[in-house]
């Protein structure tokens, strides 16, 4: 006991060490240092900056019909984009995105063509099929213990044989037959492809589908227990394991979801245009982890944002669509895209030493 009557630190509890600890950590806490830490600080900033170049440089960017462009153009990477997001904070990534895409509006299409039936049972087959893929990606993964790279690689080369090879057995060509006048077609299409007239401008439900998945993933994250599962398997799966964080249904649970937002996507696809060409998709994957990665994911795992993925989706939808705005050559718009990844990592690892030098 000190002279004045205040106990020394070996002589307080140890849950009244933990408390002051606790307590100075709380105090420590500023609003800067809150923002700093945010995953999608970066693409938030980048995003404003993309958008002030545009207004300036493109007359017709700011007008309505043109932000609805971008919102779609953005919706159709963004909804793949979140679930690989997570994906990545869990600490691994899918080369099978872009193709199960197709896969799953092949099945689609194919089944309810094949079997004469209503289109909705078809888009169901579809879901079990997708589903059936992901969970696949997943299990391989944790029983294997091989990398992620390894294994998506292989279901990305055996879904871009299968989607041409099976089309063409069944179909006689790379694409499917249209499914236009089958029974469900409307009801489908007004679900996954349909069109909102808002204040005399149109939006594609698509927009809805990203917000709603955005929502929803951000919801997983920070309010559940799943969430922190997904966090600490990204961060150090061995340490996850050994305090009881399911660590193979976790990763299975997040290939499952990459799936689900493919069927949604693949569901969009066909049932936009009718009939879907065998040999799209590939490439698309790369897309999705650059939206990922603009956002704030780290390639590590542990660390990101499904609001990040939705900015880094936008991005990527003002630059695709501002440069056409703008009447700039397309051809420089991978240049510029690849900038955006460059400039967006790099400023995300600035933020996060600024974060931990406030520490």
């Amino acid at each position: 006991m000190s002279a004045t009557g205040e106990r020394t630190a070996e002589e307080r509890t140890p849950d009244e060490g933990a408390v002051k600890t606790a307590d100075e950590r709380l105090l420590q806490t500023s609003p800067l240092r809150k923002l700093l830490s945010r995953p999608e600080l970066g693409s938030v900033v980048g995003a404003l900056a993309v958008f002030a170049v545009f207004a300036f440089a493109a007359d017709g960017f700011l007008h309505t019909a043109s932000l609805s462009t971008v919102l779609y153009a953005s919706s159709t990477i963004g909804i793949m984009a979140v679930p690989v997001a997570l994906l990545m904070i869990g600490g691994e990534f899918d080369l099978s995105a872009g193709v199960l895409v197709t896969s799953s509006a092949l099945v689609s299409s194919m089944f309810s063509y094949q079997m004469t039936a209503n289109t909705w049972v078809g888009v169901g087959v579809s879901l079990l099929v997708t589903l059936a893929i992901g969970a696949f990606n997943g299990f391989m993964l944790t029983r294997t213990k091989l990398p992620s790279f390894i294994i998506t690689l292989g279901t990305f080369l055996m879904l871009t044989g299968m989607n041409l090879g099976f089309t063409k057995l069944i179909d006689g060509t790379v694409s499917t037959k249209t499914i236009a006048d089958m029974e469900g077609f409307p009801s489908a299409r007004a679900v996954f492809a349909s069109t909102l007239t808002v204040g005399g401008v149109d939006f594609k439900v698509t927009i809805l589908w990203w917000l709603g998945l955005v929502a929803l993933a951000s919801w997983i994250l920070l309010r559940t227990r799943a969430g922190n599962w997904i966090f600490a398997v990204g961060g150090n799966q061995d340490a996850a394991r050994a305090v009881g964080v399911p660590v193979a249904k976790t990763k299975i649970g997040l290939y499952m979801g990459v799936a689900f937002g493919a069927w949604i996507s693949g569901q969009h696809l066909l049932f936009s245009f009718d009939a879907v060409q065998s040999g799209e998709g590939v490439g698309n994957e790369l897309i999705y982890i650059i939206a990922a990665v603009i956002g704030g994911c780290l390639i590590t795992g542990g660390y990101g944002s499904a609001v990040g993925s939705a900015v880094g989706a936008l991005l990527f939808g003002m630059t695709s669509k501002g440069i056409v705005f703008a009447e700039w050559n397309p051809d420089w718009f991978k240049f510029f895209l690849g900038a955006m990844l460059l400039l967006a990592t790099l400023l995300n690892h600035w933020v996060r030493k600024r974060a931990e030098a406030t520490k």
